[in-house]
């Protein structure tokens, strides 16, 4: 996993997911095929200034590119937190209105959300 800025012993994506579902943040917030940013489990429609991006990990696949991913806590204007996560380098799982979505959203890392 590449620094962050916190030393983390974790290495995979899978090892952050369940710390983070350990402290509670186990929902996702994905783009549908209509491209409306929704939180698991809502109807709402997100905006990007309506999200806050408080913590960002980003892995790195030993020997192929395709295997770059980038993991978000999230916190919306309610306070709700979830992860979002996309490939990177190579190829997304999203379609381009993801990146420019994405790109738009506001960050603020916060150190609440390193994990040792």
């Amino acid at each position: 996993m590449e620094e962050t800025g916190n030393i983390d012993k974790m290495t995979t994506l899978s090892q952050v997911m369940t710390r983070l579902t350990q402290r509670g943040i186990h929902r996702e917030f994905r783009m549908n095929e209509d491209c409306e940013m929704k939180f698991e489990n809502s109807e709402k429609n997100y905006q990007p200034d309506e999200m806050t991006i408080v913590k960002t990990y980003r892995f790195e696949g030993p020997s192929n590119p395709d295997d770059n991913a980038v993991l978000y806590v999230i916190k919306d204007t309610e306070g709700n937190l979830g992860m979002m996560i996309d490939s990177y380098g190579a190829g997304s799982n999203y379609p381009k209105e993801f990146d420019d979505f994405l790109r738009k959203i506001p960050i603020l890392e916060n150190e609440e959300f390193d994990l040792d």
